[in-house]
């Protein structure tokens, strides 16, 4: 069983560096996701993402009450649990009941880590659809919403809570009246998404990153795959004796921020593990300073043009 390292969170609490995300697309059969978390259990995963629109949440606490069964846990405590807010519950009446259909879902009493989905709300409720409708997207009460994140930790319903997909203009702004900061904010980064700006500013702040699509993504979802395809990082990869997905994951991971990867086959969850005993060298971080930078996300892109200034 592999050993993954911990980083401690700006509230003390801490959190796996690697974690497993829930997502796939197209969405996994309930008994191949609980059997795929129970086998990253055994392997030494203890951190896992999971969200109401990924439609995992039960698979996932089925899992989690199997490993208790069998002993490959002692205790709920030793895992990480991360959900997130969806857009359709991004308004402040919503969180709390949001929150607590979760927790019922996972058959958990508390989570770990609960985040902001994104930085928007949708205007129709009940809206689950991984696709954001332009139309039915409007600006999120971002005071009064943090104030209901605030509320859901006071009440022990989640240790820590955070932020997905903020840029440092929203982080800014939701800084501004927050008696609580956020511990994390989960976003795209990779090799052709560095976010510079954004690691600078979290850092100032004391606020985590929490890297996905740490790979890239599949084409039908995201945009076409320029990070498992790009020579540069298979030319790092073959003189390291390493896998593509090996360079971006360490890159990732020796920027100092946590991470989440998607995996349902048992040797890829091993091979992405092996990603702490050894460095890229100088040459290799030039060559992947000098990648050309563009998001691979749209959804992103649309979500964060929405400016919380005009509130």
């Amino acid at each position: 069983m592999k050993c993954i390292p911990d980083v401690i969170l700006n509230n003390g609490c801490k959190m796996p560096v690697v974690g497993m995300g829930g997502f796939a697309y197209p969405f996994p059969e309930a008994e191949t996701m609980k059997l795929a978390v129970l086998k990253a259990i055994e392997i030494g995963y203890r951190h896992f993402d999971n969200a109401p629109p990924y439609k995992t949440e039960q698979s996932l606490g089925l899992a989690i009450a199997e490993a208790l069964k069998f002993g490959l846990i002692k205790s709920r405590d030793e895992l990480f649990i991360t959900s997130k807010l969806w857009c359709c519950d991004a308004h402040p009446h919503l969180v709390i009941p949001a929150l607590q259909k979760t927790l019922k879902n996972l058959g958990l009493d508390y989570l770990d880590l609960y985040l902001i989905h994104w930085p928007v709300s949708l205007n129709t409720l009940g809206n689950y659809d991984l696709l954001l409708p332009k139309e039915e997207l409007v600006q999120m009460d971002y005071k009064s919403v943090w104030a209901a994140m605030e509320e859901a930790h006071r009440l022990g319903l989640t240790k820590s809570i955070g932020v997905s997909n903020f840029s440092c203009k929203k982080l800014e702004y939701l800084l501004s009246t927050a008696k609580v900061p956020p511990t994390v904010n989960q976003v795209e980064m990779n090799p052709f998404w560095q976010q510079d700006k954004l690691r600078k500013f979290c850092k100032e702040k004391g606020i985590g990153i929490t890297a996905y699509s740490a790979l890239g993504a599949r084409e039908n979802m995201w945009g076409p795959n320029r990070v498992m395809e790009s020579l540069v990082l298979k030319e790092i990869a073959i003189a390291r004796g390493k896998t593509v997905a090996q360079v971006c994951l360490r890159w990732v991971y020796e920027q100092g921020v946590t991470l989440l990867v998607k995996s349902f086959n048992e040797e890829r969850m091993k091979v992405n593990l092996d990603i702490f005993e050894w460095e890229l060298s100088e040459e290799d971080l030039k060559k992947i300073n000098e990648i050309p930078q563009s998001r691979g996300s749209l959804e992103a892109s649309l979500c964060l043009m929405m400016d919380p200034s005009s509130l």
